[in-house]
Parts: structure tokens; C-alpha cells; sequence
């Protein structure tokens, strides 16, 4: 596991770090005392069910949402200041391009958008796909869309990537080939990406740190190898219908009773020494769990724990 309490005790040393954070809309509150932190260099998968406030933390991020309360910075600079704008670089799921655009036109359009404009890269992305310099943008199929798009996002040479799920219309061989294409730009840039996605498989295989909404605040957040082993998934037999006693010292995320069995997600806080089967969940299986059960205490990796209290850290 990477050491993420102090990357290197420079202010830029997180790519991200909010306190505090909230945002209100008439209905209520989207986000809500929103505190981490997300070191440089990681791959970092945004995890959370419709509504949690994914949407409205990229927002945040990308400056088109207005914060109602707290901070955020991006490489020690706050998010409101102008010198921010060239070191991310945002893609959504609607991924806008110009239709009528070719695909030259479209990166060349972002060569003169963007100071610091790396062509080389751009159309070396394209060219790997094969995508045709002189087609129109209107007449390109869903994979080769989100090629040009990731082109012009690795073009602007960005330290941050944050992404808002796509990838979510392309089939599964189009998605494996992008994500592909995603590690292999990130990892030779040392790009920071914080990519939003509903597909818990995709996230296990990409990303080593996690940040995870539900209900609008932060259940967990950390190294993806270091709160995937805090959990232990225990399974035994139970007399009435209800957990053993013996789990009452532990925290309980999640518990299902079928008959005279019981499973339950727990954190332990000690050593687990009843009459019981453990074995270390899967990420998929933690998250699910977590989602499932938004009043569970929230989880922290040292470095991701940004003044939060009433909270556990792995």
C-alpha cells in the first residue's frame, strides 16, 4: 500500500483536498461536510448510488458549481482561482464535440484553446485507434468519439483528470480498449484521474484509491488496498434469529439473516473469536455493503482524513 498520511509535505503534494465542503440546492443539501484529501499520481474511483452528490463534487471540481459552504483546493490552489484552469481537464458522459467538425479540425481547435497543447500526444491517440484525421465527428461510431475526446482531454497535458463516466455507452470491448488507452496515458503522465463510474468491476481493476458518497457525505475514503482488508466478512449460525453476542464489541456495516444463518460485513475492533467462518471481502462486496447502509460510521485512510471526527481510520 502506498503511504498517503504525507506524500511529501509540499502544499501541491494533494491533487485534491476539500473541508468542509456543501453545496444546497431548494430541495436541500447535495453534499454535505465534504472533507478528504487525494494525493497526486493516484487513479481514484468515485463511488456512489444516483443522487449521493458524485455529480455535484465534479461540478464543484470543474468550477461550474458554486460551492455553498467550505473549501477546495487542487494542487494547494483554491478551485476559485484562474490559475487552476490548465491543470484538469473534464469529460462527461455527454462528451460534447463538434459534429461537423473533422477530427483534425477538432484537435486543432484544442491546440489553440489550450497554452501548453501537446499535439504530438493528441493525435498519437488517435492514430493508435485508427481513426480517420479527415471524418467528420458526426459520422465517428461511440468508440471512436470518446478516442477523440480522450485526445483532446491528454492533449491539454492536464494534472488532473476527472472523468463522469464516459465510458458508459461504449460496448464491452470498446471499454476495455479506452480503458487501456486511460491507464497507459496516465501512468506515462503521472496524471491524477478521478473517474465517477457505476461499474464496480472497472473500479477494482483501474483505480487504488476510493472515494465513496452516499446521502451526500463521505462513507469512506483511502487507499483501495488498505479499507478493502479493514473489513471481514463473517458467517455463522445463529439461535434466534439475531447476530451472536459476540459481534457486539465490532462494527456491523451490514448483516442479512436467512434462516439459522447469518452474514455480516464487520470492521473489527478487536479479534474476532466465536464459532464463525471469516474471509476477506472483495471490493465489490465492501462497497455494495457500505452503499446498502449510508448510517455505517465512515472510513478513512490516514491520508485521506481531513479534520473529520466521529470517524474510523483504517
Amino acid at each position: 500500500m502506498a503511504d498517503t498520511s504525507i506524500p511529501s509535505g509540499l502544499p501541491g503534494a494533494w491533487a485534491l483536498e476539500a473541508r468542509g465542503l456543501g453545496k444546497r440546492y431548494r430541495r436541500g443539501w447535495a453534499l454535505r461536510d465534504c472533507s478528504f484529501r487525494l494525493p497526486a499520481g493516484r487513479i481514484c474511483g468515485l463511488v456512489g448510488p444516483n443522487g449521493a452528490g458524485k455529480s455535484t463534487l465534479l461540478g464543484m471540481t470543474t468550477r461550474q458549481v458554486e460551492p455553498t459552504e467550505g473549501e477546495l483546493r487542487i494542487f494547494g490552489v483554491a478551485v476559485g482561482e484562474a490559475s487552476v484552469m490548465p491543470r484538469f481537464a473534464f469529460l462527461g458522459q455527454d462528451k460534447p464535440l463538434f459534429k461537423r467538425f473533422t477530427v483534425a479540425e477538432t484537435l486543432r481547435m484544442g491546440s489553440e484553446l489550450n497554452p501548453g497543447w501537446d499535439m504530438a500526444a493528441a493525435e498519437r491517440i488517435v492514430r493508435s485507434g485508427d481513426v480517420p484525421p479527415h471524418a467528420r465527428v458526426g459520422t465517428l461510431s461511440g468508440g471512436q468519439r470518446t478516442r477523440v475526446a480522450f485526445a483532446l482531454a491528454f492533449g491539454k497535458r492536464p494534472d488532473l483528470l476527472l472523468l463522469d463516466e464516459p465510458m458508459s455507452d461504449l460496448d464491452p470491448l470498446a471499454r476495455d480498449e479506452m480503458s487501456t488507452l486511460l491507464m497507459a496515458e496516465a501512468v506515462e503522465r503521472g496524471t491524477t484521474v478521478v473517474m465517477s463510474s457505476h461499474m464496480l468491476t472497472e473500479l477494482e481493476d483501474m483505480c487504488d484509491y476510493l472515494l465513496v458518497l452516499a446521502g451526500g457525505r463521505i462513507r469512506m475514503a483511502g487507499d483501495a488496498d488498505a479499507l478493502v482488508p479493514a473489513h471481514t466478512l463473517v458467517t455463522g449460525v445463529t439461535r434466534d434469529g439475531r447476530l451472536p453476542a459476540g459481534l457486539d464489541g465490532h462494527t456491523v456495516i451490514e448483516n442479512r439473516v436467512q434462516g439459522r444463518q447469518f452474514q455480516a460485513m464487520v470492521r473489527p475492533n478487536g479479534p474476532l473469536s466465536g464459532d464463525w467462518q471469516t474471509s476477506e471481502p472483495s471490493l465489490e462486496e465492501v462497497l455494495l455493503a457500505h452503499l446498502r447502509s449510508p448510517d455505517a460510521p465512515p472510513l478513512y485512510t490516514p491520508g485521506a482524513r481531513v479534520g473529520a471526527e466521529g470517524t474510523r481510520t483504517a
